[in-house]
């Protein structure tokens, strides 16, 4: 199903400087309202053993997932994380990893995510899911 480019403007993709996404390399390659696809580097996301950080997955999730509740629930509502939950099945060492996030539902006060994170061979390293919660308003920085 195609964005409704209202929504579409609604939605920060391309955010300010200095957040989080930037930093960790994170670049939204596909948005849709049935999927949300996204990929991170490895390097400059390791821990200190060589592997891509389970934290960084979890934040590519994270921000694969509440696109894709931010994509459905704006402009009336405003997704906020409510619950995240990884499983790592294996190791990336190099190049990039890539996530797909889905919805599983779509409600008007929550939604839940799942996201699935391969490496640069389609090898699945991490499932994760994502519950949001939809605000009437808008969170103040």
């Amino acid at each position: 199903m195609p964005i409704d480019p209202e929504k579409l403007r609604e939605f920060p993709v391309q955010l300010p400087t200095e957040q989080l996404q930037e930093r960790m390399g994170i670049e939204l390659v596909t948005l849709s309202l049935d999927e949300v696809v996204g990929r991170m580097p490895v390097a400059g996301n390791r821990q200190p053993f060589g592997l891509l950080h389970g934290g960084a997955s979890a934040v590519l999730a994270e921000t694969l997932g509440s696109t894709l509740s931010a994509l459905h629930a704006l402009p009336d509502r405003f997704p906020v994380g409510l619950e995240l939950a990884c499983t790592h099945h294996r190791s990336a060492t190099e190049g990039y990893v890539t996530g797909v996030a889905r919805p599983i539902h779509i409600g008007r006060s929550t939604s839940t995510t799942e996201i699935v994170i391969t490496d640069e061979r389609g090898r699945r390293t991490c499932t994760a899911k994502l519950t949001c919660l939809h605000r009437d308003t808008r969170p103040e920085a």
